[in-house]
């Protein structure tokens, strides 16, 4: 009974993971590509402070996707925030994470042939590495490293490259990769959080105020969001692996990642 209700739980929040992270993926590279299409609008709209504007055609209608330069001149009533898909898939990957390493730690966390760590132990040198690597990024986002993306980029993933083979010296080589997955998608979704909706919610208070809002919060979540874009990446990859032994069983496993 018991690993029915376990197995029943596992099945639900992976169903639910797998949803919400389509709905956040899936909202974020379509602005992506939308920032990247838009079109120099004609002069009226340019006269109204729309900064670039979109036509498309799916499902049977015409859309008409228009960018404002600061904001409009009346915040409308109904205003949709893309935060939730990342809320959800977060909760819902945590409790998926903690269900199978954690709960299950005995089968999918710990390997004895690596080292001899004990069930608890095991579980807070997991809680401890995820902490400490999300730490540290958000650091490296605050300083001013992150103004050189080339830079930024080689850091990260050296830095990222010494986490995941430390990690690989006490967890099983599965336990390895979903680590990983966790780490990436707790940055990412801390970037929803400290970074995004606090700079939109700036913005929603300048143009309520009737204030042209400062760029350098918009500007400042618009590079998060590109940083989400790309971390997507790896995430689905090591989704996928779950399916593909080879990867994460490979004696250089954390190289390959």
């Amino acid at each position: 009974m018991e690993n029915y209700i376990f197995e029943l739980a596992h099945l639900v929040l992976r169903f639910f993971h797998v949803i919400a992270g389509i709905a956040w993926i899936g909202a974020s590279f379509y602005f992506a590509w939308l920032d990247n299409n838009l079109q120099t609008p004609p002069q009226w709209k340019l006269d109204k402070g729309i900064k670039g504007d979109l036509w498309a055609v799916h499902g049977g209608g015409f859309y008409e996707v228009a960018k404002y330069q600061h904001g409009p001149e009346q915040m409308p009533h109904t205003l949709h925030w893309f935060k939730w898909e990342a809320y959800t898939t977060w909760i819902t990957g945590i409790l998926l994470f903690s269900l199978l390493y954690y709960v299950g730690a005995d089968v999918y966390l710990i390997d004895n042939s690596k080292t001899a760590l004990g069930k608890f132990a095991a579980i807070g040198a997991s809680v401890a590495f995820i902490g400490l690597g999300y730490g540290v990024y958000r650091l490296l986002c605050k300083g001013q490293l992150v103004k050189n993306s080339i830079a930024f980029v080689v850091v990260v993933i050296a830095l990222l490259a010494v986490w995941t083979f430390a990690v690989d010296q006490l967890f099983s080589d599965r336990a390895v990769y979903i680590h990983v997955g966790a780490l990436i998608g707790t940055c990412m979704v801390g970037n929803v959080y400290h970074i995004i909706m606090p700079g939109q919610r700036y913005m929603v208070r300048e143009v309520e105020a009737g204030r042209i809002p400062d760029s350098a919060p918009g500007l400042k979540a618009k590079l998060c969001s590109i940083h989400n874009n790309y971390a997507t990446l790896p995430v689905v990859f090591i989704m996928l692996s779950n399916h593909f032994p080879y990867t994460y069983s490979h004696d250089f496993g954390w190289l390959i990642l």
